[in-house]
């Protein structure tokens, strides 16, 4: 019966797509002069009254075709633009519906021009609900993915974690959610080529069609496609010289006909990796006066190797309905690392009394396997469209480590020896299946989908011994199994100066975890709707106001729950938390914008119960354990201020300043029974200077800048201000055959921060030394059928407008 809340729901969305009628249609087809499908051109339906105000544009297909909907009968111009073609305008009348046939696009005397023009065109596009990050063919494009996204406007990198507006971001490829945990996240989009990359796209308030999952913005990863008949391909390497060496190998292959697109790509990431940690933790007796301190320095050198072969198979099967197949696989088979290090215990009178060394090896291996398929189709004469897919996630971890620690006194006598071993394992399957609906009532777009997701998870972790005796009471095993079926609908209305977006998403969730030790820990199922608002009206010809709110849902990853210890030494321990609750999230955002360039945030948003990763001391046992736990809540209140606009014709700059108050508040396990607050205002700062060189557009560079002086990380507060610089440079020769690029990160090396964690009787810290200090030379080499057809497909008639006054060709 649970299953049945979400029927009134479903049937109401339902109810609604069907009452969807009839509208006149114009279609064509764009071939130029070789006969050959003219993909991603503009095309634009003017006033055939005065030729200049835009009715509305779409982008031709990849096989040439456009199709507009949802027309009134009446006299049009048609205006169709492409990179290197002269513009072709016509008068046309539209009936019930209209097809105009195959349309010639001639090639333009000025194409060296035109290419310049569009060598200089924006990095940044902001939209209704995201903001684009073009890096196609750009001066850091020879990065890796994971690179990309840390210089992803708004975004920060905080202990490995991406954020944006403060928040954990959620990573879609495609617009198909990735499901790992964030060290996992960064293995595999640090194997995946930033060359394949098209445009990183930051959704703020992701529309209703989107999982609630995540209380921050969506970073959607959109791929490069083919824009051209026949066979294209490239071959790429990278080098990046840091404390230890690392490099990359890959290759890129496409293949087009007229009913086929196929693209495969393969990437070789061998990584030597050095860290060093320091960390402090006081003790205290439970009277509050200090009982000991320690002081740890750790060093840890990883060799990482990984593949990484990504395929992708869209079929045209008709005028109509098109299916897409796709596989994203990743293999490590190494991810080995050794941790050497000392801790030295103080008295309170700071005189050494003891210390220890610790000697550890670990070694990880996983793989991740990702296929999904999914079919599209037009439903009648309605402009009904119908998708659906489906998607197979398979991982599989396994970890091992050998741990050893020698004690001794204080003048360097040794007391004993001690040892340890561990063997963890994780297997999950996650299966998700989604059919959504577009279509039209009366003038007003509506969008209806259901949605089913399934994950399965057994992990287990066995304990052993300096003798490899199983020790049962630190063994344990949790089966992790959770449902989610969810609906939803949306739709959107325009007036003269007013527009209006709303959705409705309805999820009911069932969650049963059980462990061998202590039976059943999990056990939750619970049903909950979040809605989405968006409003904006405009304020004469360059300003506009827009309010946007927004419920969404946090849950734990199931990776958290899983019972895995990993020991940086036998006082200090990370493990997981089988009995998180998901947390619930509330924004709200009035955002101002003028001209399109300068744009003000100004938001408030708040989780309740959030999952975080904290750190507490046990002052009784001295022993310091990092949980995945869920804060009572955090909220922060902000304003932010972008500016993103060509200065020069050459120059393009992307400002950002962001001021904050944040506020967490902690269940004090370890200190006593009550909550306790944390809070902290600061900034963050990130300017983009993007340069385009000569006039031909084929040298490029870039300079970025970041300063944040303190954020909060669960309990934990920066102790210095944050500061990054990277430089990049980009050449391309041979008519864009070949490119080289060299990109220099965090030159003063001040990225790298230490935190501190101190309320009640809680006071340890930690300063984390990564090689965030390197460089990277990047070299590919293109082949085939190379041409740069790859004009933009997200745009509509607003955004062409404003790009023509801008004279920026997309």
């Amino acid at each position: 019966m649970k299953h049945l809340q979400l029927l009134p729901l479903l049937a109401i969305g339902l109810f609604i797509s069907n009452r969807a009628f009839s509208q006149s249609e114009l279609a064509g087809e764009i071939i130029d002069e070789n006969s050959d499908p003219v993909s991603f051109a503009n095309v634009i339906l003017l006033n055939a009254k005065d030729s200049v105000s835009v009715v509305k544009g779409v982008i031709s297909e990849d096989d040439g075709s456009f199709h507009f909907e949802d027309l009134e009968r009446d006299a049009y111009v048609l205006k169709i633009s492409f990179l290197g073609f002269s513009d072709y305008l016509k008068r046309v009348e539209v009936e019930d519906n209209t097809n105009l046939g195959t349309i010639v696009l001639k090639e333009s005397s000025n194409n060296l021009d035109e290419v310049t023009v569009r060598a200089r065109k924006p990095k940044i596009e902001r939209k209704i609900d995201r903001i684009s990050f073009n890096v196609e063919n750009s001066v850091i494009s020879s990065l890796n993915t994971f690179e990309i996204l840390k210089r992803t406007p708004g975004v920060i990198v905080s202990q490995g974690e991406l954020l944006v507006k403060n928040r954990p971001a959620t990573v879609y490829i495609n617009d198909r959610k990735v499901y790992l945990s964030t060290a996992e996240l960064e293995q595999l989009l640090s194997g995946l080529s930033g060359e394949n990359v098209k445009s990183v796209e930051v959704i703020t308030t992701p529309p209703a069609r989107y999982e609630a999952e995540g209380s921050g913005a969506i970073l959607n990863i959109v791929m490069s496609k083919n824009p051209s008949i026949g066979y294209k391909g490239s071959v790429n390497a990278s080098n990046t010289i840091a404390v230890l060496p690392k490099y990359s190998l890959g290759t890129s292959q496409y293949y087009k006909t007229n009913n086929v697109n196929a693209f495969a790509s393969y990437n070789f990431n061998a990584n030597n990796i050095y860290k060093n940690d320091e960390s402090n933790v006081t003790y205290f007796e439970q009277d509050g006066s200090e009982n000991s301190t320690w002081l740890g320095d750790f060093e840890r050198d990883t060799k990482n190797y990984a593949h990484s072969l990504n395929t992708i198979l869209d079929f045209t099967l008709s005028e109509k309905s098109s299916l897409s197949l796709s596989a994203n696989l990743n293999f490590t088979p190494k991810n080995d690392s050794d941790l050497r290090g000392r801790t030295d215990i103080y008295n309170p009178s700071e005189a050494l009394v003891s210390f220890f060394t610790t000697d550890s090896r670990l070694e990880n291996e996983g793989k991740n396997m990702l296929f999904n398929a999914n079919y599209a189709t037009s439903l009648g004469e309605s402009g009904t469209t119908l998708s659906a897919q489906a998607n197979y996630i398979r991982f599989d971890e396994n970890q091992d480590q050998d741990l050893n620690t020698s004690y001794f006194n204080g003048d360097g006598g040794e007391i004993r020896n001690s040892a340890i071993l561990t063997h963890g394992s994780q297997n999950s399957d996650i299966y998700t299946g989604q059919v959504d609906i577009t279509t039209n009532m009366g003038s007003m777009p509506l969008e209806t989908g259901i949605k089913y997701s399934g994950i399965t998870s057994n992990s287990g972790l066995d304990f052993y011994d300096g003798l490899l005796d199983q020790v049962d009471d630190l063994s344990d095993a949790l089966d992790y199994d959770e449902n989610i079926y969810a609906a939803y609908f949306s739709t959107s209305k325009d007036w003269e100066k007013w527009s209006l977006k709303a959705g409705l998403r309805g999820e009911y969730t069932d969650i049963t975890g059980i462990s061998t030790q202590s039976g059943l820990v999990n056990d939750q199922d619970y049903f909950q709707l979040f809605p989405t608002f968006y409003a904006m009206r405009s304020v004469g010809e360059e300003n506009s106001i827009s309010l946007e709110y927004s419920r969404r849902i946090e849950r734990p990853r199931f990776q958290s729950l899983n019972p895995f210890q990993y020991y940086i030494n036998e006082n200090n321990v990370k493990e997981g938390n089988p009995s998180l609750v998901p947390g619930i999230a509330n924004k709200i955002s009035l955002n101002y914008s003028h001209k399109g360039v300068l744009f003000f945030d100004l938001y408030w948003d708040r989780v309740d119960n959030s999952p975080s990763v904290l750190a507490f001391q046990d002052n009784q046992n001295q022993i310091l354990r990092t949980l995945n736990d869920n804060l009572d809540y955090t909220q922060q209140f902000s304003l932010d201020i972008t500016y993103a606009n060509f200065v020069t014709d050459w120059y393009y700059l992307y400002a950002y300043a962001s001021g904050f108050y944040m506020e967490n508040q902690i269940y004090a396990r370890e200190s006593a029974p009550e909550t306790y607050k944390i809070d902290t205002f600061s900034t963050f700062v990130n300017v983009g200077n993007y340069f385009y060189f000569g006039s031909d557009g084929t040298f490029s560079g870039n300079v970025n800048t970041y300063f944040l002086p303190n954020i909060l990380a669960g309990s934990y507060k920066y102790q210095d201000p944050q500061f990054g610089l990277d430089l990049g440079l980009r050449k391309t020769f041979m008519n864009n055959k070949i490119s080289v690029s060299i990109n220099a990160e965090d030159l003063f090396r001040t990225m790298n921060i230490p935190l501190q964690s101190q309320y009640l009787n809680q006071d340890n810290g930690f300063y984390a030394i990564s090689e965030t200090r390197r460089i990277t030379f990047g070299i590919r080499y293109n082949f085939g059928n190379f041409r740069l057809n790859d004009n933009s497909r997200a745009i509509n008639a607003d955004e062409e407008t404003r790009l023509q006054e801008r004279n920026v060709l997309d």
